[in-house]
């Protein structure tokens, strides 16, 4: 189960409005749209740490370390900060 840390926004669609979801361990990601969105998380300097396609509909649950930041290709990606509940 997850319990829900924040509110579920569009996920910023370059580098430079990439978030870190409130410094959260997790974000569960969602993609609205139609079409696969490339995801990215990055550090904090901005140096990729890694991609994953996020099919149409889709949702993932990303752990990252709190100040690793994400950004979607498109705004049709949504995400909000998620913990677990044991």
């Amino acid at each position: 189960m997850i319990r829900l840390l924040g509110t579920q926004v569009a996920c910023g669609t370059l580098t430079g409005t990439a978030s870190s979801f409130g410094n959260s361990n997790a974000v569960r990601l969602f993609n609205s749209g139609t079409a696969v969105h490339l995801v990215t998380l990055e550090k904090a300097d901005g140096t990729d740490i890694g991609t994953i396609s996020l099919n149409a509909k889709a949702e993932i649950i990303l752990r990252k370390s709190p100040t690793d930041k994400i950004f979607a290709a498109n705004a049709a990606v949504l995400g909000v900060a998620v913990g677990f509940h044991y």
